[in-house]
């Protein structure tokens, strides 16, 4: 029998009812919740949902930080039969909310106390919506809301009169009926409703757990927003399967305090394991550099001669120590004890791993972890596929693989006519196995699109190696387009640009069978004022000449992967920008550019700019020093 994720929670409290499942920051520092605790407090919620009116089926939307009240919330709309809706936190702009409120056909919202104002604002917008349950004391409430103290209070009153009623509500729910519909962005510009079955997710984490071992006593901290599948998945859907426990960020005031508590809260819960995205992984580096640079001459040198070290001896991680490398293991087992152990420490001393999705890690990410003791495994999935398609771990790595693909699942390379691959030729990753959506809600064109005979079209370009390690190269539907015909994918080529250049934050190439690509760039203004200071110190930023100079050395750092540059032989080099537009503003969520995983949103980026992209290719667009330019430094 499939289990729901009724069952899953049920198994793990006959097996494990006094093990901690949940962390909570409060007053004393972080408390646990039990496991059977957690279930009686979802089956109190439940029944106040009942009682309120919710009936099976129903879609419950969530929209909170991640706290416990999150997680029970989540299992206590399940238990009452009805369908989560879970919403991110990052949404600020009222129609993003409306529309998905609308969409799911959402009656009933639980909502923080921090994210209540964006409710508010929209209410008059939702004629459907009964009632709103608010998390957090409020002064006064509106129409139709109501305090969570309430909802559980009619909870209890209403257990006691009907002792078995949740139990038997949540009996009848089968492996196939919604758990969530989980809307994303993704890459392109319309958000979809993905839905996603009880069954996608017991599947995905018995898949994910043929990749790696979660002992009772492993803790998580789930820095990565609840409302994404990851998070559901990898952190506390598996960890519940296997009795051990999860820990949320304490929320702070505003989101840079949220992340601001993320150092100070892995210090004191202390994780076996962590999730991250390459955002989060790229400042977890930065601030382990800043320490170390903080500590004088001597031993940044030192440390740079460790990692060096560790590098050589690593290797790509499978292949580690062979031959001659061997030599080196006592010295860096000095290193470790001297240097790597104490900035292991400042992540709690107890993190074996980092699992990395949301995005390609930057190989030289995956190399710095794994020399100081934390690997940060890349995996790779996407929502449509509940979310985990393959991952390394301790058990089975190769850096610069998106990792050994879950058991059971069938995968497929295809060419643009749907034919088969062998390996080592790249081409669209396509999957089948129990971890596939069940469609899009209320889009029956873009689910046949993306469904086809029970194979995921995933729209990611890859290959596979003769070891089973699957290797993700970009997106299969993002190819540029040379004049040609010539099809190339663009992604290895901004991120290169943007990891080798301080002077490059974020890069968009584009080419659709023009006679060359272009770029446009976001530049990091203050490393290029410091260059133009540097370079002449009496020369206002303010001045065309200074904003000339800026540009003429941007156009050398993208030089730099042409013939007789560092990067020459990187990349064709008919697929570098030969035009180049800067701009003034970076791209972002708030401003649409960029969706909930960090990723740019291709679509938007090039609707948005096209006038810019238009101009690269009239007469004089390959000069980057032009007005346009020099305006976007000011």
């Amino acid at each position: 029998m499939q289990p729901t994720i009724i069952d899953l929670l049920n198994q793990s409290v006959d097996k494990y009812a006094d093990n901690p499942f949940l962390w909570e920051k409060g007053d004393k520092g972080y408390q646990p919740t039990t496991y059977a605790e957690t279930k009686h407090q979802a089956h109190i919620l439940a029944a106040g949902l009942i009682k309120l009116g919710v009936k099976s089926g129903d879609k419950v939307a969530l929209l909170s930080e991640g706290r416990n009240a999150w997680i029970i919330g989540e299992l206590g709309i399940l238990h009452a039969g009805a369908i989560n809706v879970p919403l991110s936190i990052k949404l600020e702009e009222s129609n993003d909310l409306i529309f998905r409120l609308m969409h799911s056909e959402a009656k009933y919202i639980l909502v923080s106390g921090s994210q209540l104002r964006k409710i508010r604002t929209i209410a008059s917008a939702l004629p459907e919506i009964r009632n709103v349950i608010v998390f957090d004391p409020q002064v006064d409430y509106e129409a139709k809301e109501v305090p969570l103290t309430q909802l559980q209070k009619w909870g209890k009153d209403f257990i006691k009169k009907n002792p078995d009623l949740v139990q038997v509500v949540a009996s009848q729910i089968k492996p196939d009926d919604l758990a969530n519909i989980s809307y994303t962005s993704g890459t392109t510009a319309d958000p979809k409703g993905i839905m996603l079955t009880h069954r996608n997710y017991t599947a995905n984490v018995e898949q994910a757990l043929t990749l790696m071992t979660i002992p009772p006593t492993y803790r998580t901290l789930i820095i990565l927003p609840l409302d994404h599948c990851f998070a559901h998945v990898a952190g506390f859907y598996s960890f519940m399967a296997c009795g051990a426990s999860v820990g949320t960020v304490q929320a702070g005031k505003t989101g840079l305090e949220t992340l601001k508590n993320i150092p100070v809260n892995i210090n004191e819960l202390k994780p076996d394991l962590l999730l991250s995205v390459p955002a989060l992984a790229k400042n977890f580096k930065k601030s382990i550099e800043t320490n170390i640079k903080a500590k004088g001459p001597a031993a940044e040198r030192l440390f740079n001669t460790a990692l060096k070290m560790a590098y050589a001896y690593n290797k790509e991680g499978f292949n580690k120590g062979k031959g001659a490398q061997a030599l080196k293991k006592p010295l860096l087992n000095l290193f470790d004890k001297i240097l790597f152990s104490k900035i292991r420490a400042g992540f709690g001393g107890n993190l074996k791993f980092f699992i990395g999705g949301g995005a390609l890690l930057d190989i030289d990410l995956q190399r710095f972890f794994y020399a100081i003791g934390m690997p940060m495994f890349q995996g790779y999935g996407l929502s449509e596929a509940t979310p985990i398609i393959s991952s390394n771990g301790l058990k089975n790595h190769k850096l610069g693989s998106s990792g050994y693909l879950v058991s059971p699942l069938e995968l497929k390379i295809c060419d643009t006519e749907g034919a088969e691959l062998p390996n080592f030729e790249k081409g669209e990753i396509v999957i089948k196995g129990e971890n596939v959506m069940a469609g899009y809600y209320k889009n029956d064109k873009s689910t046949a699109e993306t469904i086809k005979d029970g194979w995921l079209h995933t729209g990611d370009m890859g290959y596979m190696d003769n070891d089973g390690f699957l290797y993700v190269v970009g997106r299969f539907k993002s190819l540029l387009i040379g004049s040609d015909g010539e099809k190339y994918s663009p992604e290895g080529i901004e991120e290169s640009l943007a990891d080798n250049s301080k002077f490059i934050d974020q890069v968009i190439l584009h080419n659709n069978q023009d006679a060359y690509t272009s770029g446009i760039i976001v530049v990091n203004k203050e490393v290029l004022k410091n260059y133009v200071k540097h370079k002449n110190a009496t020369l206002d930023w303010a001045s065309t000449e200074a904003k000339e100079l800026a540009l003429n050395k941007l156009q050398r750092e993208i030089n730099e992967y042409k013939k007789g540059g560092k990067f020459e032989g990187m990349f064709p080099e008919r697929w570098l920008p030969a035009a180049i537009a800067v701009l003034g503003e970076p791209f972002t969520e708030q401003n649409g550019l960029v969706n909930s995983t960090m990723k740019i949103i291709r679509g938007k980026v090039e609707e948005r700019y096209a006038d810019s992209i238009a101009k690269l290719y009239e007469t004089g667009g390959k000069d980057i020093v032009n007005a346009d330019n020099i305006n976007a430094l000011m």
